[in-house]
């Protein structure tokens, strides 16, 4: 086919998703730089892109796809790369009627994992499943990670925020996840929290603040609460000034290995087999995973729950806090 002019590349949702998806917009910006490379999202994620140099455009829905689609249909787009593929996505590309890539969301295999145990899933990370969308117009992954983009204004000096101590170097601690079950349990971070030698901030937002606030009441002055104080763009400023990120399977994990910084992954429900474990410039991999293996009723999920459904939570309350610190360099 002959090279687009102008392309829409579709991931309404979420914040580690959205993450994914800028090695694919990098490539089509760099390896067609003559097209236009536009993006569809949700209008709550617009932070995550707007900063992209790779981008010329970004759309935004606020309620419906439908509210937008005479917005794109004016376009005139020659091509859609489709990295989210759902019924709304696919409403996108009915109502613009041209040419379109997609990739595999190996669902059925992801259903044999987590209900009868079998995984027949392929050791390869969803950024390179995303890259079968765009292999229609010969883009070829460049092998050099994620990117994410911090707007100057939202670069966070830790002098105006943080105790004196956490200005010799300190660790993040991601606090919150969208689903109970990839969380670690408040006890965990507290043993966590106490243990290590370096100050902690404690990330995520509005809604774990309260169990960030009882850990700092245990632990004291070593820990920060910054759940809920700072914007995303912020998080990321904090992260990219931290010396380790102990992160759960969320957003926050993809942002700080987007930032190549050092990151200890720590599986709760869901499992790095589904493809989305840290993921970095080849040759540059920085982080670890800590997982408890063996668990019959692992995975259970390829999203999370808001409780274990065993009631046991045994995939994070086994998880050792000492490894997690040996891992960190504590």
């Amino acid at each position: 086919m002959q090279p687009p002019k102008k392309i829409l590349v579709i991931r309404f949702s979420s914040i580690g998703d959205i993450v994914l998806t800028t090695p694919v917009v990098r490539c089509l910006k760099q390896q067609l730089p003559d097209a236009e490379i536009h993006f569809l999202t949700k209008n709550q994620y617009l932070p995550l892109l707007k900063e992209n140099p790779y981008l010329d455009k970004i759309h935004i829905i606020n309620i419906k796809v439908t509210d937008i689609l005479e917005d794109l249909k004016s376009e005139n787009y020659d091509f859609i790369v489709d990295l989210h593929k759902n019924l709304r996505s696919s409403r996108v590309k009915l109502a613009l009627g041209v040419e379109n890539g997609t990739f595999n969301k190996l669902n059925k295999k992801k259903w044999l994992l987590t209900n009868l145990k079998m995984n027949l899933l392929p050791k390869i990370h969803i950024v390179d499943r995303y890259f079968g969308a765009v292999k229609k117009l010969q883009i070829h992954n460049d092998g050099q990670g994620l990117d994410y983009f911090i707007p100057v204004s939202d670069a966070i000096s830790v002098s105006d925020y943080f105790p004196d101590e956490f200005l010799e170097g300190y660790n993040v601690l991601v606090v919150g996840s969208k689903q109970q079950t990839k969380q670690l349990p408040l006890e965990k971070m507290l043993e966590l929290c106490s243990k290590t030698e370096s100050p902690v901030v404690l990330l995520g937002d509005k809604s774990d603040s309260q169990k960030a606030q009882q850990i700092c009441e245990v632990i004291g002055e070593k820990v920060f609460n910054g759940c809920g104080v700072f914007t995303i763009n912020q998080s990321a400023s904090v992260v990219q000034q931290a010396k380790v990120v102990i992160s759960p399977d969320t957003g926050l994990m993809h942002i700080a290995a987007a930032l190549k910084k050092k990151v200890i992954s720590v599986w709760g429900n869901t499992v790095p087999d589904f493809g989305m474990y840290p993921y970095y410039p080849e040759g540059q991999e920085n982080y670890h995973i800590v997982e408890i293996l063996g668990l019959s009723c692992r995975p259970c999920s390829k999203l999370g729950y808001k409780e274990c459904p065993k009631k046991h939570f045994r995939c994070m309350m086994d998880i050792d806090v000492e490894e997690i610190l040996k891992l960190a360099g504590e």
